[in-house]
């Protein structure tokens, strides 16, 4: 069987304050996009668990790899025969856009499928949780208010029907713990849940990701991408996650490969 894991943006982050456990509580919308990598799972045809990848290079041990984490994951509470899973990257690492957590959730999805599991989607959040913040997003795969460690989800309706996505990943890639580091968290004083609700265009001024003086500092580049995308007539532009990648929500298609060559770009009609 064969599932297409798409990445997903950050409609806004704010980090309100740290955990006894060490994390941080947070506030964002995930918002999923169609760009795609694509995972197969099949059973095994010598009987022995097997991996495989392509496209992007995966620079990880294998064991280490979430898709095979949740192979493990799974095979641990249930009697699963072996499988050869193939992962083909599209969607760039070390961009906040959640390709890793999404290809583990879809892992489970196809596990749940393929050997008739029977899990309800609330299971499947439990152990998508067990992997990393952002995979129990990817089970539902709808628009979420992520709130406490980012893995509790309430659904949450965004209307950016008609608009533009514009898509800009540097060479750039910034760890998640680095970006953690450089935050003083504050209670938010935007409410997200009311800012959402208003016309794009309002969104400048209010919804922001506490991430971007971090990151920005260490990686100028990034700035400049979210600059340009504004300059080049974007209603709302931002950096997704911990960085690198930046989007710009535009009213008409725009096409700003060339702008932009070199780097990642992707576009689409929301």
């Amino acid at each position: 069987m064969v599932i297409f894991p798409n990445a997903k943006l950050n409609l806004g982050l704010f980090v309100a304050g740290k955990r006894p456990d060490g994390y941080h509580n947070i506030h964002t919308i995930l918002y999923p996009i169609p760009v795609h990598d694509a995972l197969e799972v099949i059973h095994s045809p010598n009987g022995k668990f097997s991996f495989s990848n392509s496209g992007i290079p995966v620079d990880v041990p294998q064991n280490d790899n979430l898709v095979v984490k949740a192979w493990r994951l799974l095979r641990r509470d249930f009697d699963l025969s072996p499988v050869h899973m193939h992962l083909h990257k599209s969607i760039p690492m070390g961009a906040g856009l959640g390709g890793g957590s999404a290809d583990a959730a879809c892992v489970i999805k196809l596990l749940n499928q393929i050997f008739k599991l029977d899990l309800q989607a609330s299971q499947m959040e439990a152990y998508a949780a067990q992997l990393g913040m952002d995979c129990p997003f990817f089970i539902g795969n709808v628009p979420a208010l992520a709130t406490e460690r980012g893995d509790r989800l309430s659904k949450f309706d965004v209307n950016l029907a008609g608009k533009f996505l514009v898509l800009v990943k540097p060479d750039c890639h910034v760890s998640t713990r680095n970006a953690y580091a450089g935050i003083n968290p504050v209670a938010p004083t935007t409410d997200l849940v009311e800012a959402i609700k208003t016309p794009v265009d309002h969104w400048r001024a209010s919804i922001k990701n506490d991430f971007e003086p971090t990151v920005f500092k260490a990686c100028p580049g990034i700035k400049k991408i979210k600059d340009d995308l504004y300059n080049l007539g974007a209603k709302f532009a931002l950096m997704s996650g911990s960085g690198s990648a930046v989007y710009g929500i535009f009213d008409e298609a725009v096409d700003l490969k060339d702008h932009f060559a070199g780097k990642f770009y992707f576009s689409c009609r929301i």
